[in-house]
């Protein structure tokens, strides 16, 4: 064979594989402590939001626990209002009046919850709050992470997670005192002697907060939450959103302070970078408008403050539309522009949602009733020939005060509920009750063989002389051949 034309394998050939990986280490963002106008604004809602959850648990209504979402005996307790599963449709309306007021406030404001209410960013701004008492400012926590573990690196680090996992196991036991009256979970604590489940959401609880605001913080709000995806769909060019003026601030450059822009040739930025430094998100803000921006203004506030320092006029980085910003309007101008046909329609389902879910639970009934026919015996023949069907009833008071209860039928001539007396039910009590409907077996035979609609009429016997309520169920009564 002739080989001539095959090159010859060099012996110097390399035949070593490179990996080359395609995944890069996450860099930790150290953000910069700012103050400002909005900085304040952040933390009214960072107290706001935390005196209400850790509060409500130990607010007390007619001696019990105001807030108690009582899974044991299928009761929610929110202040005055008793609800049970049947009453399910307010947590929807709720759930529908929570999207609605997102969907208007994106509309409006992009992601103001994303950067003043949500809890990641809440949670995370306690976080780095504890986390800068204990290493630092921003640079000391940099030089402390770079360097040696040193005694003092050990303490701090040791400390801050300390106070970090005191607070998640203290915000994981608020949780559970939502669904266990707190004082009973106290009580547990002194001796450990939570059950199961208590064990299980105190430190899932605990280990999500401490995870998500102390470890994954940004990631979260980058990564997992669906919301920075599909934001994008509630905006338009009239929504205010965090903007960087480009045709003011490029090009940009340092100066002296004394240095006229104009003449030098530069914008107003100084290219100091701290809005940069400030983002919890680590994104550039003068690269345009980005889907990882929470809407936390940090950078407004750092850049305003540079402004000042510079003699320059604030709102290099401020709220504005993108129309706003390529036609130069006033905020006057944009805030006009709010009211538009989108903001309108949120406005109006949402008003028409909310009165009607308001509507809804002014005018509930304060008892509730289901009827369940005996399946053991439909339909049967009694004494002196009465034709005789079995019903199951579930009375569930709704109040929190004791209430006698009484029971009647009509729709079908002479029947009758015999040897019944008033029932009487406690705070909040729910309870199956067995009736029995009768009618003369001269009426059957007139009414006929088959299925015949009745009525029962359960009426809330008032004993302060009030009009009385009245709940009224359909049911059914066979007759047999």
């Amino acid at each position: 064979m002739d080989n001539s034309s095959t090159p010859a394998r060099s012996a110097s050939t390399d035949d070593s594989v490179e990996v080359v990986s395609l995944y890069a280490k996450t860099k930790k963002i150290y953000p910069r402590s700012v103050t400002g106008w909005f900085a304040s604004w952040r933390w009214v809602f960072v107290w706001l939001t935390q005196i209400v959850y850790y509060a409500t648990p130990w607010l007390l209504w007619n001696d019990r626990q105001a807030v108690l979402f009582d899974l044991g005996t299928r009761r929610f307790y929110i202040f005055g209002l008793v609800l049970h599963p049947q009453d399910f449709i307010y947590l929807t309306g709720l759930l529908i009046i929570s999207a609605y007021l997102l969907f208007l406030f994106t509309a409006v404001a992009g992601r103001v919850w994303c950067g003043y209410a949500c809890p990641q960013t809440v949670y995370t701004e306690i976080f780095l709050w504890i986390e800068e008492k204990i290493e630092g400012n921003r640079i000391k926590r940099m030089k402390l992470d770079e360097g040696p573990w040193t005694a003092e690196k050990w303490a701090r680090k040791g400390g801050k997670q300390l106070a970090w996992t005191l607070f998640s196991l203290w915000t994981g036991f608020t949780f559970v005192g939502y669904f266990t009256p707190i004082h009973t979970l106290v009580a547990e604590a002194m001796s450990l002697g939570f059950g199961p489940w208590e064990w299980f959401w105190v430190l899932f609880y605990a280990f999500a907060t401490y995870g998500n605001a102390g470890h994954m913080r940004e990631q979260v709000c980058k990564y997992m939450c669906p919301y920075a995806r599909f934001q994008s769909v509630m905006f338009d060019k009239d929504t205010l959103v965090i903007s960087y003026d480009t045709a003011r601030g490029e090009p940009r450059g340092s100066r002296s302070r004394k240095a006229d822009p104009a003449k030098v040739g530069l914008g107003s930025c100084v290219d100091c970078g701290l809005c940069v430094q400030v983002c919890p998100t680590g994104i550039d803000i003068r690269q345009g408008l980005q889907y990882e921006c929470i809407g936390c203004a940090a950078c407004i506030d750092v850049c305003d403050g540079v402004m000042d320092k510079m003699g320059y006029e604030k709102g290099l980085i401020r709220y504005a539309t993108q129309n706003g910003l390529a036609n130069g309007w006033t905020r006057a101008q944009m805030m006009r522009r709010a009211l538009r046909p989108r903001v309108l329609v949120y406005t109006g389902i949402l008003l028409l949602i909310v009165g009607a879910v308001g509507l809804s639970i002014w005018q509930r009934s304060p008892f509730k009733v289901d009827i369940v026919r005996d399946r053991a015996s439909l339909a049967r023949q009694v004494e002196d020939g009465r034709i005789e069907n079995v019903y199951r009833l579930q009375i569930m008071n709704a109040t929190e005060a004791s209430q006698t209860y009484r029971v009647a039928v009509e729709g079908l001539a002479d029947a009758s509920v015999p040897e019944f007396s008033d029932v009487v039910l406690g705070p909040a009590e729910a309870r199956w009750i067995t009736v029995s409907v009768q009618i003369p077996f001269e009426r059957a035979q007139q009414a006929g063989a088959g299925v015949h609609p009745i009525f029962f009429d359960v009426q809330q016997v008032q004993g302060d002389g009030s009009l009385p309520a009245l709940v009224r169920e359909k049911s059914t009564f066979m007759i047999p051949r």
